[in-house]
């Protein structure tokens, strides 16, 4: 059974909502600057605007700083998740066996057609894109496995949500635009397809340039799930600590429910989390 396969580990992840627990992790000299702190929570606002009020899926690493942000204001909130799901080189060709392991890491962070089907508020995929190709991968991956789980497509494909974090560039006729030369987005209603667009320095820091927790992961990626202790891996934990600690700030709270109410129409749902907050 797919979902009890022991091949497939997920990789661990410190909870940082109680870094009590991470012992002489911290002990050192790491003092992260925050310097994109501010273009973050900006973001977040618009992120959870475009979700409809639904769980979010921070897909593979490049938003876990999102991620820890939103954990700290919102503490355990059920609806933010990460899912662990790398895409590979562009072009490759996916094979049974990727598939497979695929729906394992899905089925393991509670994402199947089945669920799909029945949820009642949408649920939104979240990442960095340049091509869309993660996308569109997972979008595949859904769409075969709907149809072969013999679940609705159709109730299924007004549930799913993708956001894109775009680098924030001059608008004009000749902007190129992922989701336009991606054929896929077309089998989705208008809106479920948006983009949240972040200063170009801190795109290019998330999507570069910052250490990560965690190693690529993904299907046909398992091996690399151990849990690295060195002096990089340190400073990404302090930094992530950090971030949860911003977003137990009361300004981080205030900036967010400032920025959701002024967003039409209100999300509803998030503005009430966050003043239950």
């Amino acid at each position: 059974m797919w979902a009890d396969d022991p091949r497939t580990t997920l990789p661990f992840r410190w909870n940082l909502v109680t870094p009590d627990r991470l012992g002489s992790l911290l002990d050192g000299d790491h003092h992260p600057d925050l310097w994109f702190a501010a273009e973050l929570v900006e973001c977040s606002a618009k992120v959870l605007g475009r979700s409809g009020g639904g769980a979010l899926h921070f897909v593979g690493r490049s938003m876990d700083s999102m991620y820890d942000l939103l954990t700290g204001v919102l503490a355990d909130d059920p609806r933010l998740m990460r899912l662990p799901f790398s895409n590979l080189s562009e072009g490759w060709v996916p094979h049974d066996e990727w598939r497979e392991q695929a729906r394992v890491i899905l089925t393991r962070c509670g994402v199947t057609p089945f669920r799909l089907a029945r949820t009642s508020d949408p649920v939104s995929f979240v990442d960095i894109v340049s091509t869309g190709g993660t996308f569109e991968s997972l979008y595949s991956l859904l769409r075969g496995w709907v149809d072969e789980q013999r679940e609705p497509w159709d109730v299924v494909r007004r549930k799913i949500r993708f956001i894109g974090i775009v680098d924030r560039r001059e608008t004009s006729p000749k902007t190129r635009r992922w989701q336009q030369h991606a054929g896929w987005t077309a089998q989705l209603p208008s809106g479920a397809v948006s983009n949240v667009s972040m200063d170009p320095s801190v795109y290019s820091y998330l999507a570069n340039r910052q250490e990560k927790l965690t190693g690529s992961f993904g299907p046909s990626l398992r091996e690399r799930v151990d849990t690295r202790r060195d002096s990089v891996v340190r400073y990404a934990l302090a930094e992530a600590v950090a971030l949860v600690a911003l977003g137990r700030r009361p300004e981080t709270l205030a900036t967010l429910i400032r920025n959701l109410s002024n967003q039409r129409p209100h999300p509803k749902k998030w503005l009430a989390a966050l003043t239950h907050a």
